[in-house]
């Protein structure tokens, strides 16, 4: 009784006879949800492994991006900006990616640093520039100059300087036509190319730095002022000390002009360029920006990591999708005939695990590499012994699901043992196998870096490289230039997080136990 409604005394004309045919409608009114759409349903509710695959999605789609919209090639190697930071046009604007850095010099050192700007004003080579002439010349390298302070019994100062702009002037060997190309190039630009040539046995005998296009005058050294330039607009001058005068030590004709070039031989011209506008001489007017700057070899690390990516990422993947197959054929028929045939080739897997990864690396790259070369050495290295993970996965599983109510029923009916293997016992430990092929993926480009770092496999030059190989090469500089070991660093710490993390996903989705079950 409820509601002080008796149901013994509700009229029969209340009720309502419901046919078949309208009890099957209402049983069938909504969609029983598939085995892989539970799966995406229980995916979606992890975020660590969505984040995961988000971040494996954007570094796949970084390597793949990058050399199609890059101005840099593979190959492309500048030795003159080697080990040089980070300097990108836009994120300038930001105070980002300046390809500035802060440097301690002595009278000396600075002195030369504010040369390189002087230089670049004294196009006629007339020697009349100033410290403030060469501080504000948009090739003057010095960019922000610190209040001096004494250090060790001498006067120092933190002086930011941009890298790109220090290397300053350099000498060439031309022939005559690079030498007029020069200067029809000079007159459609607009910019300076050619400076005037030193004279290197007078006051400097022997030195062959092309920025030291000075003398300096003896005497008691004087504070000179220079104004300081914040966002383009001229501030406050600053005082530094420098020498009484930098002297100009040019060549000059008969008639005290300028010499621009000078002959080598009888058909090259050694000549002074500025190497910042050589650059785009020689590059048809592309300016020297490197969004992550370049490495010892003078190679772009934004190319050379989208590269290094494809590579270490196609090595795990042709690994994991080998070992998989290889691994699932191997188990399932250990797990599902048992007996002696699992006895030995139980036997096989023991023998073949005892064998050292390294090692086997490591004669692979000595006796094989030669005649097939470093990547399918390594990958018949990770290959050798790499499948036996998946194999006794997908041997425990057979183990599990071979003597289940459903499979007699189908070997009742007259399923052939293949049938029975791959039709419904593997369904069921698909989960399990996807989840340990895709952990495979981190494993392998953690071993390939290692590799690498270690020198075991060579995978470098204009061809291609690889994550490790780029640490390789990077580990000598680590406390001078460590952005070239950060950004490949960063990218095998992101890779080996999410695939992990991505792998924990696949497992909980793929598992069985909780098909239809609601966090």
């Amino acid at each position: 009784m409820k509601n002080n409604i008796d149901i013994n005394n509700i009229p029969k004309e209340k009720f309502e006879l419901i046919g078949e045919r309208d009890l099957h409608d209402v049983k069938f009114d909504t969609k029983p949800i598939g085995y892989f759409q539970d799966a995406w349903i229980r995916f979606r509710k992890n975020k660590a492994s969505v984040a995961a695959a988000c971040i494996i999605l954007f570094i796949l789609l970084f390597s793949i991006v990058v050399p199609l919209v890059s101005p840099y090639e593979i190959n492309y190697s500048e030795t003159g900006y080697s080990n040089k930071l980070p300097k990108d046009k836009f994120l300038m604007q930001f105070g980002i990616a300046t390809g500035q850095t802060t440097r301690k010099m002595n009278l000396n050192a600075f002195t030369k640093a504010m040369a390189v700007g002087m230089g670049a004003a004294d196009v006629n080579g007339t020697g009349d520039v100033t410290y403030e002439d060469g501080y504000l010349n948009e090739y003057s390298s010095v960019k922000v100059i610190g209040d001096p302070y004494m250090s060790q019994d001498a006067v120092y100062r933190d002086v930011s300087v941009d890298v790109y702009l220090e290397e300053g002037f350099r000498f060439f060997r031309v022939t005559e036509a690079e030498l007029e190309s020069m200067k029809a190039w000079e007159q459609a630009t607009g910019k300076k190319l050619l400076y005037p040539m030193i004279d290197t046995k007078n006051d400097h005998p022997g030195t062959e730095d092309a920025n030291v296009w000075y003398k300096t005058k003896s005497g008691t050294l004087q504070p000179v002022s220079v104004k300081q330039v914040i966002g383009g607009v001229v501030t406050t001058p600053l005082d530094i000390t420098a020498g009484d005068k930098l002297v100009p030590n040019y060549l000059y004709d008969s008639q005290g002009n300028a010499i621009y070039a000078t002959p080598s031989d009888s058909t090259m011209w050694r000549v002074r360029v500025l190497y910042y506008n050589y650059y785009q001489w020689a590059h048809e007017g592309k300016e020297p920006y490197h969004l992550l700057g370049t490495d010892n070899s003078g190679y772009d690390i934004c190319v050379r990591l989208a590269y290094g990516i494809r590579l270490s990422l196609l090595i795990a993947v042709c690994v994991s999708v080998i070992n998989l197959v290889i691994g699932t054929v191997y188990g399932s028929i250990e797990g599902y005939f048992g007996g002696w045939v699992d006895i030995i080739m139980e036997r096989i897997s023991d023998v073949l695990s005892g064998v050292p990864f390294i090692v086997v690396a490591t004669l692979f790259q000595l006796h094989l590499s030669a005649k097939v070369g470093p990547i399918p050495s390594l990958l018949f290295s990770f290959v050798l012994t790499g499948w036996l993970g998946t194999a006794y996965r997908v041997r425990t599983q057979f183990y599990r699901f071979k003597n289940s109510e459903y499979v007699f029923a189908a070997r009742t009916l007259g399923a052939s043992n293949s049938r029975l293997m791959f039709k419904h016992i593997f369904p069921n430990s698909l989960g399990t196998i996807i989840t340990s092929s895709v952990l495979v993926i981190p494993g392998v480009i953690f071993s390939e870096s290692m590799l690498s770092y270690l020198g075991i496999v060579a995978i470098h030059g204009d061809a291609g490289t690889s994550l490790g190989t780029m640490l390789s090469s990077a580990s000598d500089l680590f406390t001078k230039y460590p952005h070239e070991i950060f950004f490949p660093a960063l990218v095998i710490s992101l890779l080996m997080i999410s695939f992990n993390l991505f792998g924990n996903g696949l497992r909980d989705a793929f598992n069985p136990s909780l098909r239809g079950v609601e966090d």
